[in-house]
């Protein structure tokens, strides 16, 4: 019986020896404490080395985690993370105590101290301090945009983080779901804000704009719950999930005591959030300090455009270079603004170089038209996702090929064109409520039967533009390399990437 006891006593001791701490059980009042009170506890699992790969997609570039009404978390590939240079020191945890509570004090957010955040905080600046100074330098051209319309909507201004948490500030981008721009509005979301989206414009990539329908969700989302760290968990997950997890939980309304309610995401989101609000607030104090932006907001300005316009139309004749007028306009997904009637399309350029503009504006005009009628193929029809549009049936076209270019249903098109059955004659008119845009192919490789005759190599490097291209070679154009070289936008334009120059 002794030996018997003294046996499962050793398995015992070895079972308990194994499994990390980190990955006990333990209770809320000795973990998220609430700023106001402490309520009843609930089990939660504190986060391990795994955990923290997982809770967002921060400063991981053109890779982002799902954003409102998505539950798909990203998971960081062990490549994917990066070590700061010099050694990693953890800030003692009396330190980050006081440094939490002084955010607090000035701040309507609840940034108690708990381990699950001093973990988190920890996470990130051992393993992503490579990425802050340039997230620092964008922050500089973002952040005085976002604290005026925050300020005008009466919402707290540290919120300016959460564009981080939701797209590392980059316009551009996108979630797998289809979450878009700084504010990852998905379609419905951002169509109940205003935000419309065409086959050239994507307004959720319009900073203001998306700013200013962040600005009106984050309100709303406000009055439902009367508590900011609500607000920010249902601008993640919805407020349905939050009311849910209010109900859950017993009916507390405090962000810590409901977590263990909410879908795994968003539990991690808010501690992300409050992580990336304190690195900021204290960069200096981990020797964090931001690149030199491009351009400063305050240094910019806006210009109606008179007629359909490209990036490089504007480059060749005012000397901007493309890739500026690109970060400036990044809700023109073609690199081309349209003119169309009652929409008042505009050019964000640098304030210094509009009477430039200005000054070549008639120019720029006659160079489109131009090229216009140049142009092999006439540019994508303008519509808008969800207005209807006029389709007319080319040979080799049939319902579901219709039906998959435009994002609909083969029994929407049936539906709305009175068709009792598949079949199609060329030249048909359909009406169609597009649910996606279709976005022209890049033209086959004729660039030998465009141009024929010698030619030089060109290899792209890193920082090239269309513009400064065209600049090493007397009497070639932009359009002429676009045209040679099959690049349908700027954006196609890549590092070692071989261009053709022929000799006029």
């Amino acid at each position: 019986m002794k030996k018997t006891f003294l046996l499962l006593l050793f398995l015992a001791a070895t079972i308990f020896a194994q499994q990390p701490i980190d990955s006990l059980k333990v209770q809320v009042d000795s973990i998220f404490v609430a700023k106001d009170s402490i309520e009843k506890p609930q089990t939660v699992e504190l986060y391990s080395d795994a955990d923290l790969k997982k809770i967002d997609s921060l400063l991981i570039e053109e890779q982002f985690s799902s954003s409102l009404f998505d539950s798909i978390r990203y998971v960081i590939n062990d490549k994917d993370i990066q070590f700061g240079k010099g050694v990693y020191t953890k800030i003692p945890t009396e330190i980050l105590k006081k440094r939490l509570a002084s955010i607090d004090e000035r701040t309507p957010f609840h940034l108690a101290y708990n381990p699950a955040l001093e973990k988190v905080i920890n996470g990130y600046l051992k393993y992503r301090t490579k990425y802050y100074p340039k997230l620092m330098g964008r922050a500089k051209y973002y952040f005085p945009m976002f604290e005026q319309y925050l300020d005008q909507f009466n919402i707290p201004l540290e919120m300016k983080y959460l564009a981080i948490v939701e797209s590392a500030l980059r316009p551009d981008a996108r979630s797998r779901v289809g979450a878009t721009g700084l504010w990852q509005f998905m379609y419905g979301t951002g169509r109940q804000f205003d935000l419309k989206v065409s086959s050239y414009v994507d307004e959720r990539q319009d900073p203001v704009k998306a700013t200013v329908a962040a600005c009106k969700y984050l309100s709303q989302l406000y009055k439902i719950f009367g508590d900011w760290d609500l607000a920010l968990a249902a601008y993640n997950s919805g407020p349905g999930n939050v009311s849910k997890a209010i109900k859950r939980s017993g009916g507390y309304r405090n962000y810590w005591n409901i977590r263990p309610f909410l879908p795994r995401e968003t539990a991690g989101y808010v501690p992300a959030f409050y992580a990336t609000m304190y690195i900021f607030e204290y960069a200096e104090e981990h020797d964090l300090y931001p690149t030199t932006p491009k351009i400063f907001n305050f240094e910019t300005d806006t210009v109606r455009v008179k007629r359909t316009v490209s990036f490089d139309q504007i480059s060749e004749k005012t000397g901007i270079d493309t890739e500026l007028i690109s970060f400036l306009n990044p809700a023109y997904k073609l690199d081309i603004i349209p003119f169309v009637e009652n929409r008042k399309y505009s050019v964000r350029l640098p304030r210094v170089k509009m009477v430039d503009f200005l000054d070549k504006e008639q120019e720029i005009y006659t160079l489109a038209a131009e090229d216009e009628a140049k142009r092999e193929k006439p540019l994508p029809k303008y519509f808008e996702m969800d207005k209807r549009i006029r389709y007319r049936v080319k040979s080799g076209d049939y319902l579901g090929k219709i039906a998959s270019k435009f994002g609909v249903r083969v029994s929407d098109i049936k539906r709305w064109n009175g068709l009792r059955n598949h079949r199609l004659k060329i030249g048909q008119r359909l009406s169609i409520y597009p649910k996606k845009i279709a976005i022209p192919k890049a033209r086959k490789k004729n660039s030998e039967k465009l141009k024929s005759g010698k030619y030089e190599v060109y290899v792209v490097k890193e920082g090239d533009s269309l513009w400064e291209i065209a600049k090493k070679f007397p009497s070639v154009s932009i359009e002429q390399i676009k045209k040679w070289n099959n690049i349908w936008s700027v954006k196609s334009l890549k590092p070692q990437m071989k261009l053709k120059i022929f000799k006029n």
